[in-house]
């Protein structure tokens, strides 16, 4: 049984990030691919070499950076990993694209992987698994230690509703329109083990939580524990899984620049002492709700949980107070829905298959 460790939490601040794109045809549309790009004999272009993985289904594949010391180097890392894949992709006659959900899968008719990680989590969870044509962004800042990474990753849950909003890029599931901004989050949180995460008291309450769930056979290992946010006892990271998947790199380093100065900035006010907040998780799930359903237009419930507070607001107060602009740049554009909906509605579905590829 692998688990981790609080000896895994040493270094404060490194960045991560991990990207679920989308394989796919000539036309945008998906393809099994997993078998060329992930085990094809050739290797992928570097920096993608050993970074490369595969999700639930052969159209879904997982890039991951190489270790990002400082934050100014988060662009470089996560251009030169996309344009890996995007030339590895085209060296075997494909594309990739990115979304929270491709909007011409049907999952009835894709392939699974086989891998057999995947074929015993589809034998487990059934229906929910089978469904799950889903692409996430996600952020890991390194924490320097065990107690104050699950600190962090407590006061977080308020933050990432907000940051869905801001993403929601999955108005489309197999072919309609489901009138949400976020469908992703909703269809994923169909698994188990995801969502808004409870607060943890300490360390110690975590990955007593974590070898119970493995114990009892729950789940096979800890990745499985798919919250919104967590704290990664292997990596010794805060690891943020909440945006959608994107086309659009300067959105994936808004989400990146804010994430990092935001676990920045809980770090040092853990350090100083600072008490944590109660809120309680169904009033969380309310604003996950909100962000899903209406994504640049939600209001979320503040943190008293006695008035409301607008993403336009919240986006202006982050900016401000943490000295980040990247938000406040996404913010006064469409939304991926927003554009997605444009698109679909003058190019009709071919259009918006060609309008996601990177």
């Amino acid at each position: 049984m692998e688990l981790g460790s609080p000896e895994s939490f040493t270094r404060l601040g490194t960045l991560g990030v991990e990207e679920e794109f989308y394989i796919v045809d000539d036309a945008g549309r998906p393809t099994s691919g997993i078998d060329d790009l992930v085990y094809g004999d050739d290797e992928p272009p570097e920096p993608l070499a050993g970074r490369l993985d595969h999700e639930l289904f052969q159209f879904t594949i997982e890039t991951q950076t190489p270790l990002i010391e400082h934050p100014e180097d988060a662009p470089e890392a996560v251009r030169s990993i996309r344009d890996a894949l995007v030339e590895h992709a085209d060296n075997h006659g494909y594309q990739i694209a990115g979304a929270g959900l491709h909007p011409a899968a049907k999952w009835r008719e894709l392939d699974h992987a086989q891998k057999p990680r995947y074929r015993a989590q589809l034998d487990r969870i059934q229906y929910p698994q089978h469904r799950n044509t889903t692409a996430g962004l996600h952020v890991h800042v390194g924490v320097d230690d065990a107690d104050k990474a699950t600190w962090i990753a407590n006061e977080l849950r308020w933050f990432l509703p907000p940051l869905l909003a801001l993403s929601a890029n999955s108005p489309y599931w197999n072919g309609f329109d489901t009138g949400l901004h976020s469908a992703r989050a909703k269809i994923f949180e169909g698994l188990p083990n995801t969502g808004m995460p409870s607060a943890f008291e300490d360390f110690e309450a975590f990955q007593r939580f974590e070898r119970r769930m493995v114990e009892l056979g729950s789940i096979d290992d800890r990745g499985e524990l798919w919250y919104d946010v967590r704290p990664h006892t292997g990596h010794g990271t805060v690891e943020v899984r909440t945006p959608d998947g994107q086309s659009d790199p300067e959105a994936v380093l808004a989400f990146v620049e804010y994430v990092h100065a935001l676990v920045m900035d809980l770090a040092e006010r853990y350090d100083d002492g600072e008490s944590g907040t109660d809120i309680r998780r169904e009033l969380l799930d309310e604003n996950k709700w909100r962000a899903m359903r209406y994504g640049h237009e939600a209001s979320f419930l503040d943190r008293s949980c006695e008035e409301t507070v607008d993403l336009a607001t919240f986006v202006d107060d982050e900016c401000d107070r943490l000295g980040v602009s990247g938000l406040r740049e996404l913010f006064d554009h469409e939304s991926g829905a927003e554009r997605q909906r444009r698109i679909h509605e003058k190019e009709g579905l071919d259009g918006l298959c060609t309008s996601v590829l990177l």
